[in-house]
């Protein structure tokens, strides 16, 4: 970067995805002041708020930005196989905890509920309020789980919808973000093992990074995930 352009205020910086234009202005200005009440209580100690999002991993990564001698590229070569997708669900509590799940494929409902469960259990144990915000995704709000709804909240476990188009808003997406460009980006893996060794790797290094501990929780249905 050219030091007069530094000088001008501009910074090398990853562009994001934006929904705003999707975005209800009022319903997201409502919500926003909800959870700015919540993660004041959170600081206060009063309650555990936690963020819940997936996300997915695959073989062949995109391609980062190096630095490399004039009249030179560096290539990555790809694997013989494109490899079977590695999903995440993670619960993060920031200087905390983050607490995650991997399967190969999809998070489904069965994953979530299991993930959700031992949340209610601690929460219960604890004797504390726990709140999961989270957004719209269809598993997290099909019929099976509204059926636990009451379950957890008895519990002591509730549950905060993010507005749709607002992914923003949660900042386990910045977890995700960190991990795939800072961790895995220009990587290509044999297997959908070597690459869950990564994402364990990546996810431990964003830990010791961001002062919180990490724990993987093992699916009942997937015991070699």
């Amino acid at each position: 970067m050219k030091t007069g352009t530094k000088k001008k205020g501009i910074i090398w910086k990853r562009a994001r995805k934006s929904h705003k234009g999707k975005q209800d202005p009022v319903v997201r200005k409502i919500k926003q002041a909800d959870l700015d009440m919540l993660e004041l209580a959170a600081a206060a100690g009063e309650i555990d708020l936690k963020y819940l999002d997936e996300s997915g991993f695959c073989s062949w990564s995109e391609p980062g930005y190096t630095y490399y001698q004039r009249g030179e590229q560096k290539k990555i070569e790809q694997t013989l196989r494109r490899g079977r997708r590695l999903s995440i669900i993670g619960f993060f509590q920031p200087l905390i905890s983050f607490v995650y799940g991997l399967v190969i494929g999809g998070v489904d409902r069965k994953s979530y509920i299991q993930m959700m469960e031992k949340e209610a259990e601690e929460s219960s144990a604890l004797g504390r309020i726990r709140v999961i915000v989270q957004d719209n995704g269809p598993i997290h709000r099909c019929l099976e789980v509204q059926q636990l709804w009451s379950k957890w909240e008895s519990q002591g476990l509730y549950i905060f919808f993010l507005p749709k188009y607002c992914s923003e808003m949660n900042p386990i997406e910045l977890e995700w973000q960190h991990i795939k460009k800072n961790e895995l980006a220009g990587k290509m893996f044999e297997d959908e093992l070597e690459l869950a060794y990564a994402v364990i790797h990546g996810i431990e290094v964003r830990a010791e990074t961001g002062n919180h501990t990490a724990q993987r929780v093992k699916f009942n249905s997937n015991p070699g995930t």
